[in-house]
């Protein structure tokens, strides 16, 4: 499974199985989470056999099942943290689909103080979100999408690479599925406009990596 059918393959799982990560998948997530660490400066940290993270009120408004293990997304306190969180935490979440792993973003809906308490959290650091990992009951659900003339300037004479690279940033899950973005495209320049939002900086980090496995080396950022 390459990344873009990873893409296409992935969506949100809230219930797992009690099937546990083994110890050669939980390697190579963590060996690829030290690159992804290493590469941004963020510290993001996987963590197994953890259910209280899960235990509590949010966690049931949440209706989630049997999570154990997850990924939590900690960076030092700077004003790009939330999407450089979202760029990298998506990368670990496509890497966790191409293993075999089901997963979700979750920003409001676990014990914060339990994963707080998991963690090793320096000062000056703060955890963003964590991410649920696990096999699920199921494989999750596609989400709805607005068209691809509501998220982008798209016309008739666009290249081929833009259009893959919306049509990948379309399946980019965002905070309540709200896709809270526009892409504008003026020749080989792309610009990421955020619409604001609930969590909207953490969804446009997603946004920004799916677009660039899309579109591959044609491009470059105007922002």
């Amino acid at each position: 499974m390459d990344l873009i059918e990873a893409i296409k393959a992935r969506h949100s799982v809230r219930k797992y199985t009690d099937r546990a990560i083994d110890d050669e998948t939980a390697l190579k997530l963590i060996a690829f989470i030290e690159e992804c660490n290493k590469e941004s400066g963020l510290k993001m940290q996987l963590v197994l056999n953890d259910k209280d993270a899960f235990k509590g009120l949010l966690a049931h408004y949440g209706k989630f099942e049997g999570v154990s293990s997850y990924i939590a997304l900690i960076g030092k306190t700077t004003a790009d943290l939330e999407e450089k969180a979202g760029y990298y935490g998506e990368k670990c979440v496509l890497q966790a689909q191409i293993l075999g792993l089901n997963s979700c973003w979750i920003a409001l809906t676990f014990n914060k103080r339990k994963v707080i308490k998991k963690c090793k959290i320096l000062k000056g650091e703060k955890l963003v979100c964590i991410i649920s990992l696990g096999y699920g009951q199921t494989n999750g659900y596609p989400h709805k999408s607005k068209s691809l003339d509501e998220l982008c300037n798209l016309s008739e004479d666009c290249p081929d690479w833009f259009k893959r690279g919306v049509e990948c940033a379309s399946l980019a899950p965002t905070a309540l599925n709200k896709q809270r973005f526009y892409i504008m495209r003026e020749k080989n320049k792309v610009k990421l406009i955020n619409l604001n939002g609930q969590y909207s900086k953490i969804d446009l980090g997603i946004v920004r990596y799916h677009f660039e496995v899309g579109a591959g080396d044609n491009f470059e950022w105007d922002n």
